[in-house]
């Protein structure tokens, strides 16, 4: 059995978090908006969960919210970023569920969820 590393598990997800904001800005980039959307969604779920271990000292949980996460941790979101995790939220859902299907964004609205994005990561990355 191994042992918990804490740096190693913080530094993996945030790693994965600054892959996949560079998949997002791919697909946004190539017009794929919702799976752009979807990728902005793991960004910011990844560097949640590096927070998420650092404050619980244990290994991230197999959930894709962000509410649950952030309420987890010991991180403070203002009410505009806590209103972009639940706009993220949707299209995390509409990428596994069907019955969830929302409208595809336009390139504004997908290029201004990214831009969004990477500010939360990187405010999230300030703060471990």
């Amino acid at each position: 059995m191994s042992t918990f590393n804490l740096e190693r598990q913080i530094e993996y997800w945030k790693n994965l978090a600054l892959s996949d904001i560079t998949t997002a800005e791919i697909l946004i980039e190539k017009r794929r908006f919702m799976h752009g959307l979807f990728f902005c969604h793991l960004t910011i779920e990844k560097a949640l969960k590096s927070h998420y271990v650092r404050y619980n000292l244990k290994l991230a949980p197999k959930t894709h919210n962000l509410i649950y996460l952030v309420d987890n941790t010991d991180l403070t979101l203002d009410d505009s970023q806590m209103k972009f995790l639940g706009i993220l939220l949707k299209y995390q859902l509409e990428g596994r569920y069907p019955e969830n299907e929302i409208d595809s964004p336009d390139k504004e609205v997908s290029e201004d969820y990214l831009k969004k994005t990477k500010e939360l990561l990187e405010w999230l990355i300030q703060k471990l």
